[in-house]
């Protein structure tokens, strides 16, 4: 199964979000706290889109090999343990009642070490990781609510350059659903699923996951 024309697509949406990541740096350097291991943002709790996880999981298994690779895979499983307990217990608690914007605002604040984050305070696939954790650090606006970094020193409510991620995740989505149908997935709405980056690294996105028709 070759996905390098879709990886092809991600990447140049990689490209645009990283140049604009770079001239809100470049505009506003004393708002802008990112330096070398400032691991804030490895803490934080977010979903891959399909493209996204595929892509990860394809430079993973090009990037390591042997126990280096078999001790990624097993931090990655006990993190995506970890973030599986998290979202059972908000669904009980949204079941009885409680609120779910709430619940989902809690959950954004609980930290869960990425299995990607090295000993050292460093990304082990930092050429590769997803587009959240390009942005992290520059302000950006989901559903028109805006967002920054705790570490940055953009002042919440002043005007700045905001990246809107509704647009990149619409761009995510419709890169997962073109992939879709291309591959012949016999599961359509595919492209809605919503993977953790340890869920990425851990699942074999074989043919049979991947719902691709057999000829004949």
């Amino acid at each position: 199964m070759n996905l390098k024309e879709h990886f092809v697509k991600y990447e140049a949406l990689v490209q645009v979000v990283d140049a604009v990541f770079e001239r809100v740096k470049k505009e506003y350097p004393k708002e802008v706290f990112c330096r070398e291991k400032c691991s804030d943002c490895c803490y934080a709790i977010f979903d891959l889109t399909l493209i996204e996880a595929l892509y990860l999981k394809d430079k993973f298994l090009k990037n390591f090999i042997g126990k280096e690779k078999n001790d990624l895979i097993e931090i990655a499983d006990k993190t995506d343990r970890v973030l599986t307990k998290m979202k059972r217990d908000a669904y009980k608690e949204v079941k009885k009642g409680s609120n779910e914007l709430e619940i989902v605002g809690k959950m954004s604040q609980e930290r869960v070490r990425c299995p990607l984050l090295g000993e050292d305070n460093l990304c082990v696939m930092y050429e590769n990781r997803p587009i959240t954790c390009r942005i992290y650090g520059i302000p950006t606006s989901t559903a028109g609510a805006s967002h920054i970094c705790g570490r940055t020193n953009f002042i919440q409510g002043l005007p700045y350059p905001t990246l809107n991620m509704d647009k990149i995740y619409t761009q995510l989505q419709l890169l997962s659903a073109q992939l879709v149908v291309d591959i012949k997935s016999s599961n359509i709405k595919m492209h809605e699923m919503l993977i953790p980056v340890s869920m990425a690294l851990v699942t074999q996105f074989n043919e049979d996951y991947l719902g691709v028709k057999k000829d004949g």
